[in-house]
């Protein structure tokens, strides 16, 4: 068997649109995902939701900076980059987070659980919402 944890990695540092396909390598169909925005139940649901959002994005990239695994769970920290067309007037946003895997017995993920900042990647890019975002970051001084 392949090194899981090494198989993830290796498919998001390539994943865009084109390579959706590829999902079922790493992900069991029962897959639970969640981040701070959404709870998905399902690999096909998973796989509409990265369609969904690989169709407007003008590009994202991960840049792994740590990982560590301890039998079925692994956690990875990362830096994403990404272009949106709405978001920071189509300039590269940047967003530092870590990801929490589970793996099941067949080394596929049957949970993955994002943490990150949404403000800083959604609300703080907005034209209108952005701008008072960081005004109130910047009152409590982060």
């Amino acid at each position: 068997m392949k090194d899981p944890l090494a198989s993830f990695i290796a498919l998001y540092q390539q994943l865009d649109k084109q390579q959706l396909h590829r999902l079922p390598e790493i992900y069991a169909e029962q897959v639970i995902f969640v981040d701070p925005a959404h709870r998905i139940d399902g690999l096909a649901a998973l796989t509409d939701y990265f369609a969904a959002m690989y169709q407007r994005l003008a590009y994202c990239r991960f840049e792994i900076t740590s990982q560590q695994q301890q039998g079925q769970e692994a956690w990875i920290s990362w830096i994403m980059r990404f272009s949106h067309p709405r978001l920071a007037s189509g300039q590269t946003v940047t967003v530092e987070g870590a990801t929490r895997l589970t793996f099941d017995k067949l080394g596929k993920v049957v949970m993955h659980r994002d943490y990150f900042d949404l403000g800083a990647m959604l609300y703080e890019q907005l034209p209108l919402l952005g701008s008072v975002v960081r005004a109130i970051r910047g009152r409590l001084g982060s």
